[in-house]
């Protein structure tokens, strides 16, 4: 039976908060930003991450960004993801042949929020919830909801053993966290994880070219959006998102298709995508201004300045890039009509490449100087596209703050 007082939760955050609430607060965490024991509002206890001592707890969950040579990690003796908490048999809280929800897991280094939301828009009227990485922690859905629709990150997937998904869907990946997986291998085998719990039966799509593991699933692999079109049918020439955002459509779509065979082009296209994400603006001169702000990696980056390969495009880049190799953007848009203008952290990075691959290229630091350089020379005929391939936190608060800054500027002019 299962013993709140017998569970350690690993980090004060949003994923384990929510599961002490569930049980009625009183539950211990352990924080490694804690200094001295306290108490909150719902009478946990937040001890310091060296009070933890295995012997005095049956079960450990881990907030998914802990890392994983962390202390609390190495020292756990039966370390849950939030995952396997809440959706496998193993865990003390599922009763023996309890139903759970069909789980659909869907990750990616880029898009993988964009496809939770849009598969959650289309099965919405069959009664299925989003959670996980995309702001839901499990421990708030409806365990009767039928379907779950799962936005998963490479952080929980690591630390998931035992919970399985029914369908996972996988974007397209490149090296991203390896500050927290260690290597390019140690990511991409932690993307490809579920594979090796799942049943036959049960659907994986998945980017062509990758090492897949040993798995039961029935996997179908693509490389372009088309292939998807292909396999399930579906009309692209029907749906009105392009670039990136096109593809997690068809990808939505794809598994109404399995689930229901319906493909429901109207409800898609119905579909608004989240700020921040290919927002084009005109301004007073009617010149075409795009906010990528969540364009935080290098995919990210050229999925938009594809879309926009038939003009010069006046690039923002720039901010905390985590150490990513950024050599392969600049080998791709050295085919492009290209203006670079640099912010952030990793300006002198930026600049240094740039004249490598012989790319014109400005100094900024700043955002707002870019955006006052790029005012100069913008015409009806170019795009200023802010798509930084990195993080905003050398500067801002968030992706979101440096999008909304990008639009004020804009509505200015």
């Amino acid at each position: 039976m299962f013993n709140k007082k017998r569970l350690a939760l690993f980090g004060y955050g949003k994923t384990t908060q929510a599961i002490a609430q569930k049980f009625g607060g009183e539950c211990s965490f352990f924080d490694d930003k804690t200094k001295e024991p306290f108490k909150d509002s719902q009478k946990n206890t937040i001890y310091p991450s060296s009070y933890f001592q295995t012997e005095n707890f049956d079960i450990e969950v881990a907030t998914p960004s802990l890392y994983p040579n962390n202390p609390l990690v190495q020292k756990a003796n039966n370390l849950f993801s939030e995952y396997d908490f809440f959706l496998s048999p193993q865990s003390p809280i599922i009763a023996e042949n309890e139903k759970l929800p069909l789980t659909i897991w869907i990750s990616g280094t880029n898009g993988k929020t964009t496809t939770t939301q849009m598969l959650t828009h289309l099965l919405k009227k069959y009664g299925a919830q989003s959670g996980g990485n995309i702001g839901t922690p499990l421990a708030k859905l409806n365990k009767k909801a039928p379907i779950w629709v799962l936005e998963t990150s490479s952080f929980t997937l690591h630390h998931t053993k035992y919970a399985s998904p029914n369908i996972y869907l996988l974007l397209p990946i490149t090296p991203d966290h390896l500050d927290w997986h260690g290597s390019s291998k140690n990511y991409i085998a932690d993307k490809l994880k579920p594979l090796t719990t799942m049943q036959e039966g049960e659907l994986a799509l998945i980017p062509k070219g990758l090492p897949l593991p040993k798995t039961d699933a029935w996997v179908v692999e693509y490389e372009e959006s088309s292939d998807i079109e292909k396999f399930f049918n579906i009309d692209a020439s029907k749906i009105k998102f392009k670039g990136a955002f096109l593809l997690d459509s068809i990808l939505a779509l794809a598994i109404t298709k399995v689930l229901f065979e319906t493909i429901d082009y109207d409800l898609m296209n119905s579909f608004e995508l989240d700020a921040h994400r290919q927002e084009e603006i005109r301004d007073s001169k009617g010149r075409l201004w795009v906010n990528d702000s969540k364009a935080t990696n290098i995919d990210a980056a050229l999925q938009a300045i594809r879309i926009y390969s038939d003009k010069r495009v006046h690039l923002i880049l720039g901010g905390d890039d985590k150490g990513v190799d950024l050599e392969p953007l600049f080998k791709e848009i050295v085919n492009y009509d290209v203006n670079i203008y640099a912010i952030g952290s990793n300006s002198n990075k930026i600049v240094n490449l740039s004249t490598k691959y012989s790319i014109p290229v400005q100094k900024a630091n700043t955002l707002e100087n870019a955006l006052n350089l790029i005012e100069m020379v913008h015409t009806v005929d170019t795009v200023a596209l802010l798509a930084p391939a990195a993080s905003s936190l050398d500067q801002f608060n968030s992706y979101a703050q440096r999008g909304n800054l990008f639009k004020e500027f804009v509505r200015a002019v």
